[in-house]
């Protein structure tokens, strides 16, 4: 969960584990450049084509940004930020998904209040001032606006020439966005063939609207990345979908990342943890490669 008692277990990790040092480089964005060997968004990079973009739903015009190598049509992914939003680290992250051979778009959630980036560079989930600022966004979105996005933005890949529709779609999410993968895959579920969840919250809970109890619906493979924080507070959940999914056809690799904590993925993340955040991203890959054709 993206709460103030997750940030508070986290601000205790770092203040443990993180220099001063290492803070000024991710503050900088230097950590997110030593993180992904790419290329930054908006500068060159060999054979691949990036471009803010902005798709009509039907409740307004979402902003977003779309990567993809440059020749021939691919498998497509679409990418649930987390609750800071749209912003250069999950550019930086669908720029990567770009040069691993992917049509990769990642949107910005709460484009109907404000366009993103929420936040200046430097600036986490960790501020007071910036979880006071963001939380009021995320509590907006319901799971039907979730269905709504889904639609639109995997009929938004399936228009682009750079997408290849014979193929599945594959979504993934960070934190709050773990949840809406379920949502996208059940809702969307003759599109999407994979789905990955990176430290979300809430994918199951004991609401008739559980996001754990949409896996009958889904076509898709699933990979399940838990923080070691969020497991020892719910070490149920872990059980309760593996329970879900094994009694449908579709498989799901869960596990819980040893010594990471909620929101260990992206790269700008105050508790970035870069061998846990490769093997997640290496497991990401193999399921594409095995699930989107």
């Amino acid at each position: 969960m993206c709460d103030n008692i997750t940030e508070a277990e986290n601000q205790g990790f770092y203040e443990k584990h993180i220099t001063r040092r290492t803070f000024s480089l991710l503050a900088g964005g230097a950590g997110i450049s030593m993180a992904f060997a790419g290329c930054a968004p908006g500068e060159a990079a060999a054979g691949i084509t990036e471009n803010d973009v902005v798709i009509n739903t039907p409740d307004g015009q979402a902003d977003a940004y779309f990567a993809h190598p440059s020749d021939g049509a691919h498998a497509a992914v679409l990418i649930w930020p987390d609750i800071v939003g749209l912003r250069p680290a999950f550019k930086m992250m669908a720029k990567r998904l770009a040069g691993d051979g992917y049509a990769a778009l990642v949107i910005n959630p709460y484009y109907r209040q404000v366009k993103a980036p929420l936040v200046e560079v430097g600036q986490t989930f960790k501020d007071p001032a910036v979880r006071e600022k963001i939380v009021p966004y995320a509590r907006a979105l319901t799971q039907d606006t979730t269905r709504t996005d889904a639609a639109a933005f995997v009929n938004w890949l399936d228009a682009q020439e750079a997408v290849d529709k014979g193929r599945k779609i594959g979504t993934t999410g960070y934190c709050m966005g773990g949840p809406m993968t379920m949502i996208t895959a059940a809702t969307m579920a003759s599109r999407i063939g994979a789905g990955a969840s990176f430290h979300g919250g809430g994918l199951t809970t004991d609401q008739p609207d559980s996001p754990h109890l949409l896996i009958p619906q889904m076509n898709a493979d699933y990979l399940i990345a838990i923080a070691e924080n969020d497991d020892e507070r719910d070490p149920q959940s872990k059980e309760t979908l593996r329970e879900a999914f094994a009694a449908t056809d579709n498989s799901a690799e869960i596990e819980v990342y040893a010594g990471t904590q909620h929101g260990w993925c992206p790269p700008d993340s105050a508790v970035y943890n870069e061998a846990a955040a490769d093997k997640a991203w290496a497991r990401m890959l193999a399921l594409f490669e095995g699930a989107l054709g």
